[in-house]
């Protein structure tokens, strides 16, 4: 199969030559071009039948990488879904404006978490008025930068709770109006006044264009979500990775790269080709600086209230009629002792397996 590492490994070093590129942008680089080659180290291994010599390397582990951390997304899809509350949801997305987009990234690790925030405080806002909730819900933030040809697209997806739990803790509060939660242009101007206010703190507002703020935004869309699940799963394609996967590329040859999108209108299958120097430069625009986290919990979710998300989750359990979702545990019984897994069969031959002979140390090598 194509991956995203064979381009960069092709033209990464006259790519960087050229290019002037963030550290963050580096490190990516040279993770893809080393991840699961003998630069990682790795295992070697034999066939107990055919004699058959077999290497595997290790994955270079970087966040952006597009074929790694497939078991941590698993993992951490799988700690989500015990946190949902029993109820519904609604999937929220708010984008910022086309014209903050070259800010935006010459101040990624700033104004991407401003972004993050303050979606999420105008949502709460809004849900604390009575008028709407009178509550506090929990959010699930997650930043995507891309659209699906590569392009820049600051926006943040936000898995918010279809109610919330009252100031004074005692109540499980549903949202007055069974269609919606809270109304998306309300959003939209709460979330563009605290953007204001954050660009005004921060020494920025001047270099964006005054027009920016003289005109409505129309840049929340806010839908049902069901009980969760289909969203989180949505979310957990991305929280480890970005832009691209190696399914979507479709050919790389004389110095062009094609790979598949859906369009955004009519989610008809499309094809893209792109130059290898503006398909890689697309690709970087999307590693995040190093350390920052792209994926926060607000609200009842945060790590200030959990005494607070406990409340909530009796007090939905107990208005449902349903006891606590606890496993009994018999302290009498012991785990049985974990077994060595068997070895794999050998791909050569299909008949023998695979015994590990050697372990193979990580190669120093000099990064593109």
């Amino acid at each position: 199969m194509l991956e995203v590492a064979d381009i960069f490994r092709l033209h990464g070093t006259a790519y960087q030559a050229t290019h002037s590129l963030l550290p963050s942008q580096k490190e990516a680089l040279a993770a893809l071009v080393r991840c699961r080659t003998p630069a990682c180290g790795g295992q070697l291994y034999r066939c107990d039948h055919c004699g058959q010599e077999h290497y595997s390397y290790h994955s270079c582990g970087n966040r952006h990488c597009p074929k790694c951390h497939g078991h941590q997304t698993e993992r951490w899809l799988e700690n989500q879904r015990k946190r949902l509350l029993p109820g519904g949801f609604y999937f929220v997305t708010v984008t910022l404006p086309a014209e903050f987009r070259a800010l935006v990234y010459a101040h990624q690790k700033e104004l991407y978490s401003r972004l993050l925030s303050n979606a999420a405080a105008a949502l709460q806002k809004l849900a604390w008025d009575p008028q709407w909730l009178g509550a506090q819900v929990a959010i699930l933030a997650v930043l995507h930068t891309w659209t699906q040809t590569l392009t820049d697209h600051p926006h943040v997806h936000l898995l918010v709770s279809a109610g919330g739990l009252s100031r004074d803790a005692t109540t499980w509060v549903n949202p007055k109006n069974p269609a919606f939660l809270v109304p998306g242009y309300a959003v939209s101007a709460v979330f563009k006044g605290k953007f204001r206010a954050s660009l005004r703190r921060l020494g920025w507002l001047d270099q964006v264009p005054t027009s920016v703020w003289q005109r409505p935004w129309k840049n929340v869309q806010i839908q049902h979500a069901g009980h969760g699940e289909k969203v989180l799963e949505y979310l957990g394609r991305y929280a480890f990775r970005i832009a691209i996967n190696n399914s979507r590329l479709q050919r790389f040859e004389h110095g062009q790269v094609t790979f598949g999108y859906r369009d955004r209108k009519t989610h008809a299958p499309k094809s893209l080709t792109l130059s290898t120097e503006e398909f890689m430069r697309r690709f970087l625009r999307h590693v995040l600086p190093k350390g920052f986290v792209k994926v926060r919990s607000y609200g009842l979710w945060s790590s200030a209230s959990q005494h607070r998300l406990q409340k909530a989750r009796a007090l939905i359990q107990a208005a449902q009629s349903q006891p606590p979702q606890t496993p009994p545990v018999d302290r009498a019984l012991k785990p049985a002792p974990a077994l060595p897994p068997p070895g794999r069969l050998c791909p050569q031959c299909q008949v023998g397996h695979l015994l590990l002979v050697a372990m193979l140390l990580p190669q120093r090598t000099r990064a593109p």
